[in-house]
């Protein structure tokens, strides 16, 4: 499989591309950390590809696509992991550019990455996109307002855009469950540890997203096996 994923330098992003690529599967990755995307391109040579990539800015991310598509043709699956988390705090106290900085990750870098990627599936009528959701994204929790209020569009998106795709292809919300990751510390603290790490967590989603397919087109989905709160 053809597999693009965004935010792929730490966290699910890292540990999915990991387990794709030990399954053999051809993995295309982006994230900010230009250190990372070395360590990936030098563990992972070709057919891989690793890009630094902010996916915030809509020219580079359509460069980056150009690149990918070029080499690889239109992905099987399309992967949108990069997003932020807002530290805790009311949402009347949350900094007004932090706010914006999720919003623009969290949704518009989504949004980025669709409209460089999806015309090409959409051409070949073939292949599903995964946008990441979270519980967050179905339900709220205090001091987490932004995140959850990027996470709910997120389904919206999803939704609207599973609408849109000619038959064959899909658009799934997928809300990956609480893994023990360096976001989840942020809000958890240490009991983020008590939660299954990126790498267990990824031996059980990988083959998931692999099982989605047209049938799933629109669902909101969770990864089985996995904590949800």
């Amino acid at each position: 499989m053809n597999i693009v994923i965004t935010g792929v330098t730490r966290g699910l992003g890292r540990a999915l591309a990991e387990w794709f690529i030990a399954q053999g599967h051809t993995v295309s990755g982006c994230g900010r950390s230009g250190m990372v995307i070395f360590e990936l391109r030098s563990t992972h040579p070709e057919p891989h590809n690793f890009d630094a990539v902010d996916v915030t800015e809509p020219v580079k991310v359509g460069m980056w696509a150009e690149r990918i598509l070029g080499t690889h043709g239109a992905p099987d699956f399309l992967i949108n992991n990069a997003a932020l988390v807002n530290r805790p705090s009311p949402l009347w106290q949350v900094p007004v550019q932090e706010f914006s900085k999720l919003i623009d990750v969290n949704i518009k870098g989504v949004a980025n990455v669709i409209r460089a990627f999806v015309p090409a599936m959409v051409e070949a009528k073939r292949g599903v996109i995964v946008n990441l959701s979270s519980g967050w994204g179905r339900s709220t929790s205090p001091e987490v307002a932004p995140y959850c209020a990027s996470k709910w569009a997120i389904e919206g998106l999803t939704k609207a855009l599973a609408q849109e795709l000619p038959e064959g292809m899909a658009a799934v919300p997928l809300n990956p469950g609480v893994i023990n990751t360096e976001m989840l510390k942020t809000c958890f603290g240490e009991s983020a540890a008590s939660y299954p790490k990126a790498e267990e967590w990824a031996r059980r989603a990988a083959p998931f997203i692999l099982q989605l397919g047209a049938k799933d087109n629109g669902q909101s989905l969770s990864v089985p096996g996995v904590p949800q709160d």
